[in-house]
């Protein structure tokens, strides 16, 4: 997206990536309504995607809470569904039919004067670069713009199945009752009539090795689907994907001097729900404007631009922890939030919040829960050292 918006503002621009494309990436391949508004307004069209709506969160209990989707001023009311391996490649085709290169290479370190040092011993000199090369960024490190203390981690397994879904279910799952899975397991339509199914969970700031415990259970989780009717029979076991997630916008200075980041690399994936290709997308035209407007203040616009954008994930980065830390709390919660009279009058405004659409929600009761939400939130983690 970043090299796309440049190259059509007219700047020389370098795509250097380790791997070509098509190419994989473990992902629960929804590209929710502010991702599908940015395509349309850059007039990026992804051939084969199917339209979802609304979303189903299951509780520990069963219980079944649907969350609308509903449409905002500036936002469709709906999602995208699309593996990564075409989705990816199209926004590449995209960037190199607007003029920019391509260099099949990896980043092995930064060139003092500008620019990155390539696996092949050559140099790309460059007035800025822009790391977009994920969660364990190499860019990233190599500029020291990583506290690796203070960052929350999050790892996901995805595979496909064969198994009809109409709805996205996220399912909040205990494999102890009353002890919730750090995290939460989904299983989502795709296009050609099959099914995503993953398990993410958050490490949180700590032992990162805990993230083991995705592959550990990921059987039981199928087990689980089967059991809640999502799935007719447990799979044989296959090829599983997995990746790093770095979530709350903390943790990583997202620009400085010439490097931005964007994407998982600045860590902003959505710390309650996992989504991060929406918040990526926006963040590389937001680094593309700013370098449009000068490289040599780009970070600071940059910066300016990006911490409005990112209230969300800063607000819920304590909540995150929150979750890693009192699985037995957020079990109850989860009940008490499907609970009949309960969903019936917060499901609007949890989808609302839940999702990140909370600013440009048309007015209505549901945008009111929602911002009710906000300040609640904003005043509980306001102190916290996550933020």
């Amino acid at each position: 997206m970043a090299a796309l918006c440049l190259a059509r503002a007219g700047a020389r621009v370098v795509i250097v990536d380790k791997r070509s494309f098509p190419r994989d990436k473990a992902c629960g391949d929804l590209i929710g309504p502010r991702g599908v508004r940015l395509l349309d307004e850059l007039g990026v069209d992804v051939p084969g995607a199917r339209r979802l709506g609304d979303m189903i969160v299951v509780a520990p209990n069963g219980r079944r809470a649907l969350l609308p989707a509903l449409p905002g001023v500036d936002y469709p009311g709906h999602a995208l569904a699309i593996p990564r391996h075409e989705f990816d490649a199209a926004l590449f085709d995209a960037a190199v039919e607007a003029g920019a290169a391509h260099v099949h290479d990896r980043v092995t370190g930064m060139v003092d004067d500008g620019g990155v040092r390539l696996a092949a011993g050559t140099d790309v000199f460059a007035d800025v670069v822009i790391g977009a090369d994920g969660a364990q960024s190499a860019v990233a490190e190599a500029a020291g713009l990583v506290d690796d203390r203070r960052a929350l981690w999050g790892f996901a397994l995805r595979r496909y199945v064969r198994a009809p879904v109409e709805l996205p279910h996220i399912l909040l799952w205990e494999p102890e009752r009353w002890r919730l899975f750090p995290g939460y397991g989904w299983i989502f339509p795709t296009p050609d009539g099959g099914a995503n199914v993953g398990l993410g969970l958050a490490v949180g700031a700590g032992d990162r090795r805990e993230a083991r415990r995705a592959a550990a259970q990921f059987g039981d989780f199928l087990r689980h689907l089967r059991g809640e009717g999502l799935l007719p029979t447990v799979p044989d076991a296959d090829a599983l994907l997995g990746g790093w997630l770095k979530m709350g916008a903390v943790g990583t200075v997202a620009a400085r001097g010439n490097v931005l980041l964007v994407g998982d690399a600045a860590g902003l994936v959505n710390p309650l729900q996992g989504e991060g290709i929406a918040q990526a997308m926006a963040s590389g035209r937001a680094a593309a404007a700013a370098i449009a407007g000068g490289p040599a203040k780009a970070a600071q616009r940059y910066i300016a631009d990006l911490h409005a954008m990112t209230g969300h994930q800063r607000r819920n980065a304590p909540v995150q922890r929150g979750i890693v830390r009192h699985p037995a709390a957020v079990s109850v919660t989860a009940r008490m939030l499907t609970a009949p009279v309960v969903r019936s009058a917060l499901a609007g405004g949890w989808s609302l919040y839940w999702n990140d659409l909370v600013d440009g929600a048309r007015p209505s009761a549901h945008r009111r829960v929602a911002v009710a939400a906000t300040r609640l939130i904003s005043a509980a983690t306001r102190r916290s050292d996550v933020q």
